[in-house]
């Protein structure tokens, strides 16, 4: 069962791409717990953006009315205590998340590796691609494996550059010039005293197989991430033929 286009054409216009993303990180958490040894496990975390905006109009009139003497009643209850107004507003960038995240329960529960699905917001602008990649070089230098997906096809972009941008690793070539699609899986390690990351690089292509790719809990110790066996289960339950 091939890798679709889920960005372009009939498929991006009849289903969300957020909802199949969303369910392909259920099925990775799902395999990975299947074959993860008892002292792990996986969890799904799917985040769209951030939601939740202040309506200011909102807010100013439910002050006025908290404030006029038994004409109206407060949309808000009593606030104890108001904050002054900032002192300044800067820019940011919410990003999409679609991580599974596997933790090792020995000692407490504590990261030990990553799955990331890149979305079109991750690509679509300068800042979006810095946060990415910083969030993804941040896990490395903390010594957590990491998987990154990239199968959007409306941005051209290339996160894994971004990371290798970060680490100092701009002169390394990983992929052909042409690969746009591809999936990478990271492991840092410490090696006869250096500390290292060893990369697995997969130029991904639509109308193609996905390939199966490791998952390091330790330096010893070694998941089969199926992305092919996972995008097809995804598949299968959102009916997407």
């Amino acid at each position: 069962m091939p890798l679709l286009d889920h960005f372009h054409g009939s498929l991006s216009e009849q289903r969300h791409w957020q909802s199949f993303l969303a369910a392909w990180c259920c099925y990775l958490a799902d395999d990975l717990n299947r074959l993860l040894p008892e002292r792990y496990f996986a969890e799904e975390y799917p985040h769209a953006g951030v939601v939740i905006e202040m309506d200011v109009s909102t807010f100013e009139k439910s002050t006025r009315s908290a404030g006029t003497e038994g004409r109206s009643t407060a949309t808000f209850p009593p606030q104890v205590w108001t904050p002054p107004a900032a002192t300044f507003t800067i820019p940011a960038v919410f990003a999409d998340d679609f991580e599974v995240r596997v933790f090792s329960t020995e000692g407490g529960s504590a990261l030990v590796a990553a799955i990331e699905l890149v979305s079109p917001r991750n690509k679509d602008r300068v800042e979006a691609r810095r946060a990415f990649a910083i969030k993804c070089a941040s896990y490395l230098h903390q010594g957590i494996s990491l998987i990154v997906v990239d199968i959007v096809t409306t941005r051209r972009a290339n996160l894994h550059a971004e990371i290798m941008e970060l680490l100092n690793l701009t002169q390394t070539p990983h992929f052909p010039p042409d690969a746009t699609l591809y999936a990478v899986a990271y492991q840092p390690l410490r090696r006869k005293g250096r500390e290292e990351i060893d990369l697995w690089p997969v130029p991904l292509a639509i109308d193609a197989t996905l390939p199966i790719l490791p998952l390091a809990l330790t330096p010893e110790l070694y998941m089969p991430v199926d992305l092919e066996a996972t995008y097809m289960d995804a598949r299968r339950r959102r009916r997407l033929a």
